[in-house]
């Protein structure tokens, strides 16, 4: 599957320093020390609807730690998943009466086109669930070699107790796992399990259904099984972030984790663990079935620049969880005009101070809220109250231009 086309990025003169992410796993701050290039996968949309602020706000905030890496001097090697086929899409696509694939192709698509207008750095691998499937297949096999896998009438279940680590990544507790696990897709209750926490690797064809051919019969993968396998075929074990919603902590990034280790023993799936905050509007969490959704398009195609979106999202910390109104949108607009007035004068206040403070914040937990302060900083201390203030530094603005695109995905 192919991803979006790559924004020329800028390269700085200096070098940014090492980075530290919030690790969910051990609850702290750890520092990623990449041996070669530094290895992140970032679970994907399921592609049943447009992309909204949530979504936005994830791969906005993950795009941060790719540029900071690449800043940092390392080369990096992104991979992302397309759920392309799983019930949410299935449920929508019979709905609203159009094909299921049609429905995937046409999102993808959409989806790719709101990363491209936000200046979101692609992936290397962009793999869909359905092109993934040989790749689940073989890794379930190799569960099934080391006793983690059993069946329930015809459906494969991974048991989470082969995994000796299992509840480490989210760290919580049995009773919170059951209570999330049926909320977010599993089925404690069904009879046959061993464990009610056990997980789907393959579900065999239902009526209605797609199916591929298996040597346990037809079906399709399961949800945490896709990422797993589509991980470690492209960026192996032990890969230095692991990255998505907060929402992914429980169930999917831990059964990833466990299909993972299971099939690779002594190996952690991932070093860190990185989860954005949730996006509320009206005062409750965007979801589909809520319907309180912004789209990235409709704002997109209501002549909102792009880049005012992306401003917008980088007010906030990407672990935080906060709630989207028009006002922040439309002051980011405000806001940007006034860049762009200190950029156009070409001399500015002193660039050096700025390029420290803001990779020095994208360095620290990608800590965006403080790097845009430092921006705003410098676009005041050029502006001053009467005009320019300070011409010392006659190639500031071509310096910050380079900085709010290498650091921040600002094109202005």
């Amino acid at each position: 599957m192919r991803a979006w086309s790559s924004p020329d990025v800028p390269i700085l003169p200096v070098t940014g320093p090492v980075v530290r992410v919030h690790d969910t796993a051990s609850d702290s701050l750890v520092e990623t020390r990449p041996d070669g290039a530094a290895r992140m996968y970032v679970c994907g949309i399921t592609p049943y609807d447009a992309t909204h602020m949530g979504h936005a706000a994830t791969y906005v905030g993950f795009d941060l730690l790719n540029r900071a890496w690449r800043n940092a001097g390392h080369e990096v090697s992104y991979v992302q998943n397309v759920t392309d086929v799983d019930d949410p899409l299935l449920e929508r696509a019979a709905k609203v009466g159009v094909d299921w694939a049609d429905l995937a192709l046409r999102e993808t698509q959409l989806f790719r086109e709101d990363m491209e207008a936000l200046r979101v750095l692609p992936p290397a691998h962009y793999t869909g669930a359905v092109e993934s499937i040989p790749e689940v297949v073989a890794l379930i096999q190799r569960l099934g070699e080391a006793g983690a896998v059993y069946r329930v009438e015809d459906d494969l279940y991974f048991s989470v107790g082969a995994d000796d680590t299992f509840g480490s990544v989210s760290r919580l507790d049995r009773d919170a796992m059951l209570a999330i696990f049926a909320e977010r897709g599993g089925d404690p209750d069904r009879e046959g399990k061993k464990d009610p926490l056990d997980c789907v690797l393959w579900r065999a064809e239902r009526p209605g259904e797609p199916s591929w051919d298996s040597p346990w019969g037809p079906g399709r993968p399961g949800w945490h099984v896709e990422c797993s396998a589509i991980a470690l075929d492209h960026l192996g074990a032990a890969f230095d972030v692991q990255g998505g919603g907060s929402d992914l902590a429980f169930p999917h990034h831990e059964m990833s984790a466990g299909h993972a280790q299971v099939a690779h023993p002594g190996e952690p799936f991932a070093r860190a663990y990185a989860h954005a905050g949730m996006v509320a509007y009206d005062g409750e969490k965007m979801s589909k079935s809520r319907g309180n959704l912004v789209f990235v398009s409709a704002l997109r195609r209501s002549d909102v620049d792009p880049m005012a979106i992306r401003l917008a999202l980088l007010r906030h910390h990407y672990r935080s969880d906060w709630e989207w109104t028009d006002d922040q949108l439309w002051d980011a607009v405000d806001t940007l005009g006034t860049w762009r007035r200190a950029l156009a004068l070409g001399a500015g206040a002193p660039s050096a101070p700025v390029v420290t403070a803001v990779l020095d914040a994208l360095a620290d937990d990608l800590d965006a809220p403080s790097a845009v302060a430092a921006v705003q900083e410098w676009v005041e201390s050029t502006l001053g109250t009467t005009g320019l203030a300070d011409t010392s530094d006659p190639e500031a603005a071509a310096t910050v231009h380079r900085l709010l695109d290498a650091a921040l995905g600002l094109s202005l």
